[in-house]
């Protein structure tokens, strides 16, 4: 654990708690050297009581007590925000912005002109060590900040450094994505449900499925195709199934879900 590193988030949603129990569990960062802001006090509450870590009304009070401050706020408030803690802005801090469809020219030019801002599109998954991310830096970060930023999020999953263009299409995959794979455990289930499956057994069985299934792909280094057809047999029971989600054009579903999702991440940050 590195006891110097202050970490604060400037907005107390879900996101920031995910990542802030994420790195507490990580035991990057000790938990009283976390604090985090919200103007919403029933946020405050539920951020208190998720993660037993400290949050306060004010925005500007976060600077005075971390030194890497993520900005976890919706796109439309991120210049009020800045705003609110923009004088509090020194050389030691480095911002992390996890603001949806937000570039970190818009963030540069809201504060001081030497901040230095990384822009990452992480996901919620964090919560339970499992956080797939993108992140790009901006024009003052230097190799020191990205290699933080890395560890930070390294620890609590996966990030890939990326062209800033391209963290969009990030939003779209990863930062949408869990609500997709959501779906599809809930679907699953529904159809064991259906087919004589206890609801409890049907949804582990759903979820466990798709656990392995991507733990397949990561750990096999295999193209997800060559992995389908490992488990289709010749007129089986699979091929049947694959043949009737063909039918429903899931697979276009899925691909136009992931670039709408990207347009409007593209979209927010106009």
């Amino acid at each position: 654990m590195d006891l110097e590193l202050k970490v604060g988030f400037i907005g107390a949603g879900k996101m920031a708690a995910a990542l802030a129990s994420g790195f507490v569990g990580a035991r990057l960062v000790e938990r009283e050297n976390i604090i985090a802001s919200d103007p919403d006090k029933s946020a405050r509450q539920v951020f208190e009581q998720s993660t037993g870590i400290t949050a306060t009304e004010l925005n500007a009070d976060v600077p005075e007590k971390a030194t890497v401050l993520f900005l976890a706020v919706k796109p439309s408030i991120v210049e009020k925000a800045l705003a609110e803690i923009k004088d509090k802005i020194t050389a030691e801090h480095l911002i992390v912005s996890i603001a949806a469809g937000v570039g970190t020219a818009k963030i540069e030019n809201a504060l001081p002109p030497e901040a230095r801002v990384v822009r990452v599109m992480p996901n919620t998954p964090a919560l339970v060590g499992e956080c797939a991310a993108g992140f790009a830096p901006g024009r003052n970060a230097n190799s020191a900040d990205t290699e933080l930023v890395r560890k930070l999020l390294s620890s609590v999953g996966r990030a890939f450094e990326l062209p800033e263009p391209l963290l969009d299409a990030v939003t779209g995959l990863s930062g949408s994505g869990p609500a997709f794979a959501y779906m599809i455990i809930d679907a699953l289930s529904d159809g064991g449900v259906a087919a004589g499956l206890p609801r409890n057994v049907s949804t582990s069985l759903a979820a466990q499925t798709l656990l392995g299934a991507a733990k397949m792909v990561i750990e096999t280094g295999k193209h997800p195709g060559e992995l389908k057809d490992m488990v289709t047999s010749p007129g089986g029971t699979t091929i049947e199934g694959v043949r009737v989600l063909e039918q429903g054009n899931i697979r276009a579903a899925f691909i136009d879900a992931v670039l709408s999702a990207a347009e409007k991440s593209r979209s927010l940050g106009k």
